[in-house]
């Protein structure tokens, strides 16, 4: 009897995030799951938002909007 081969949490891409404001952060978790899509990295643009309403929501301090993402080096 063959055995089922068990999924692989592929874990996290890290991004590089640029706002409209010239602050940027760098190695931003998103999910490897949420860029399965055939999006390309346009989920992860989407999530990274929704990660800074809830910061900004915590914190009482909003954050900018996004100008331009792009994944780490060295992935």
């Amino acid at each position: 009897m063959a055995r089922k081969k068990q999924l692989v949490d592929r874990g996290f891409v890290l991004f590089d995030v640029l706002y409209q404001d010239g602050t940027r952060t760098s190695n931003r978790k998103v999910p490897a799951a949420a860029l399965s899509t055939l999006d390309g990295d346009s989920p992860a643009k989407v999530f990274i938002e929704a990660q800074d309403r809830e910061i900004a929501e915590r914190s009482q301090r909003p954050r900018g909007p996004i100008k331009t993402i792009s994944r780490s080096p060295g992935q």
